[in-house]
């Protein structure tokens, strides 16, 4: 049997999170032992905040949770990719769909889309 290898991580692994049906990278995340065991059991995704040093489950102040639809580990058992169902428009905090809208143009990273939601409104001033 195969198992998410967290001692060789420091406890945490990364998680990549892609949209079911469109194949999009919505965001990376961290998980520990626990984000993983509330993820299967609730069905939702769960992540660890190193800089907050606590567990969340995405959308919990904004409601744009995910669904988790199917999860895969890599070859080496270190990290975990999540296919999820995202409710809501935007996976992003700053209010876009995916964590990933700069590109690399002509030498600087440029915005590629704009916010689905002002992120001052949904969380307040931080």
């Amino acid at each position: 049997m195969v198992r998410i290898d967290f001692d060789k991580t420091g406890g945490v692994v990364p998680a990549i999170v892609q949209d079911h049906a469109s194949g999009e990278i919505l965001m990376v995340a961290f998980m520990n032992r626990e984000a993983l065991r509330m993820t299967i059991e609730s069905g939702k995704a769960w992540f660890f905040s190193r800089s907050r040093n606590r567990l969340w489950m995405k959308g919990e102040e904004s409601g744009n949770t995910q669904d988790v639809i199917e999860m895969l580990t890599d070859c080496d058992a270190d990290a975990i990719l999540l296919k999820v169902r995202q409710n809501g428009h935007a996976a992003c905090h700053t209010g876009n769909r995916s964590c990933f809208y700069r590109r690399w143009e002509d030498g600087e990273w440029v915005e590629n889309s704009d916010p689905l939601f002002n992120p001052e409104e949904m969380y307040g001033k931080k």
